[in-house]
């Protein structure tokens, strides 16, 4: 079963605006020095608003380019929630699974790492992957 079979079994739930990843970036000196003019000077209330700024500024200049890219690989954009329901449902209709998200795939804590084994062929995640430690472990061979 693809990402987009998926998605029409699936309900969708949206992720909360406070959920976040936290992200590192290297800068240059004269750069950092610049982005600290900028909030100085109150163009931006902080570096991190400067980075999430600038990085939704190039994502929207991209847009097109992201939007055919998930189109031609059937990928979920934003949040792609498994619960053990659903992973059951998909176990007993004899179907497996390729995760294919951009965004959040979440599995629910209450999800064996037997079921995910049984319901899952493949994980492939662009941003973050939340499930158990043991699901994560159990999935480790078939995440790409």
């Amino acid at each position: 079963m693809d990402g987009k079979q998926m998605t029409s079994r699936l309900p969708e739930t949206r992720a909360r605006v406070g959920d976040s990843e936290k992200m590192t970036v290297n800068l240059g000196v004269v750069d950092l020095g610049q982005v600290d003019l900028l909030v100085q000077e109150g163009f931006y209330s902080n570096r991190s608003d400067f980075v999430r700024t600038a990085v939704r500024n190039l994502l929207a200049t991209h847009a097109e380019t992201l939007k055919q890219t998930v189109a031609r690989k059937t990928l979920i954009l934003g949040l792609q929630h498994l619960t053990r329901a659903d992973l059951e449902r998909t176990v007993a209709a004899g179907e497996r699974l390729r995760i294919q998200v951009v965004g959040l795939a979440r599995i629910d804590d209450d999800v064996t790492p037997e079921l995910a084994l049984a319901a899952i062929e493949t994980v492939s995640v662009l941003g973050a992957f939340h499930a158990s430690p043991e699901v994560r472990r159990a999935l480790a061979a078939r995440t790409a």
